[in-house]
């Protein structure tokens, strides 16, 4: 099912976000477990990362996509992205999605990274989401960010950026993740002045470790508001409790965007099955049935 249908059907689209096994030597098999407790919780779709370094990471995507529609039956959306592959190698992509029967891709451009020599063939994802418009029938989605892009002047400038990427085809934009839905609401408020009406999902991840203190937050440029630096001060030491304390931050937070209108949100679980089936527990009262 392309992902237009779920966005008719639905009031709020719940999905949740998975990624390749990263450890030496794990297939991408090994994440099937997850995925079938991830499952059971009837998210409208499941994401699927794509890691860096080209061809290999791709085809690890596929096999999961194909996984999770095939044998499971939930709509997969499969990240593709361009900054460090060639046009033939997202076409080989491209060709083993289409063979696997994959609709949905979510066209990002990707992080650079110093130990990879970026592509000469897409300098954005806009040029990217052409692209795969061109190679195949596809319903595309795209990435922005609620605080500005780190490489955009101005987050009205970013706002307005936006446009290219629909332009070329894309129909919904998923957020990175945030702590401040503050943040959020100002963004969506320039979207919608802009006149650009696609559905927009509010990315959330539950900060559950002390290890995602350490990475993700410090990756990812977010805001960090005063209640959220408040529970990393007073559970940084205690590894239980900051768990149960980030499932209840992330919670209050996806629970104040459905009731504030968000077109859906987006559960970055870190592959954590107990994560995402807590965190449903907690939204899914608030969670619309499909539209007659």
């Amino acid at each position: 099912m392309r992902l237009s249908e779920v966005f008719k059907q639905k009031e709020c689209v719940f999905s949740i976000e998975v990624f390749p096994p990263k450890k030496d030597g794990a297939g991408p098999e090994s994440l099937y477990p997850a995925l079938e407790q991830l499952a059971k919780l009837s998210p409208d779709y499941i994401s699927v990362t794509y890691g860096a370094g080209g061809g290999k990471a791709g085809l690890s995507t596929v096999q999961i996509a194909r996984h999770l529609k095939q044998e499971l039956g939930v709509e997969p959306l499969a990240h593709l992205t361009c900054v460090n592959s060639t046009r033939q190698q997202v076409g080989q992509v491209i060709e083993a999605l289409e063979e696997a029967g994959i609709e949905n891709l979510l066209a990002l451009r990707g992080d650079r990274s110093p130990d990879a020599e970026p592509s000469t063939d897409f300098a954005h994802a806009s040029e990217l989401a052409s692209y795969i418009k061109s190679a195949g029938d596809f319903y595309l989605a795209g990435a922005c960010y609620p605080e500005g892009h780190v490489e955009s002047e101005s987050l009205r400038q970013d706002v307005e950026n936006l446009k290219y990427k629909l332009d070329a085809g894309v129909e919904h934009l998923v957020t990175q993740l945030f702590f401040d839905n503050n943040r959020y609401y100002r963004f969506m408020n320039l979207v919608r002045k802009s006149g650009i009406q696609v559905p927009v999902q509010a990315g959330v991840m539950p900060i559950v470790s002390a290890r995602q203190v350490r990475r993700t937050v410090a990756l990812s440029s977010a805001s960090l508001p005063p209640a959220f630096t408040k529970m990393l001060s007073r559970y940084d030491q205690d590894e239980k409790a900051l768990f149960d304390a980030g499932i209840d931050y992330a919670i209050r937070q996806l629970r104040d965007l459905i009731e504030g209108g968000a077109d859906g949100v987006h559960l970055y679980a870190m592959n954590n099955p107990e994560v995402a089936r807590r965190v449903y527990e907690g939204i899914r009262d608030l969670l619309p049935e499909a539209k007659a």
